[in-house]
């Protein structure tokens, strides 16, 4: 029975990641595309670790750790890129 809704909550999470890439194709903004990118993040850790869960394995932890800081760190750079036009900055003294 709990492997039966963890399928299901998998499948669920793929059709929501369908869902979201269509948002990030036609996006009316670029804003909106960034909150797209940050939502497949989220839906992929929980994928990762509802497939953890079903084949009762830990291996895949450190895969979902990676993914996290790697999709908060792309958040913030696309969101300073929107902001200022630039990810990094510069600071000459002469």
């Amino acid at each position: 029975m709990i492997e039966f809704m963890l399928s299901i909550s998998l499948s669920l999470f793929a059709l929501s990641i369908a869902i979201v890439l269509y948002r990030i194709i036609r996006g009316p903004s670029m804003p909106d595309r960034v909150i797209a990118m940050d939502t497949i993040g989220v839906n992929l850790i929980s994928g990762i670790a509802v497939i953890s869960i079903l084949l009762k394995t830990r291996a895949f932890l450190e895969v979902i750790l990676i993914i996290g800081i790697l999709a908060f760190i792309s958040t913030i750079a696309l969101s300073k890129f929107i902001e200022r036009g630039v990810i990094v900055e510069y600071k000459r003294d002469r």
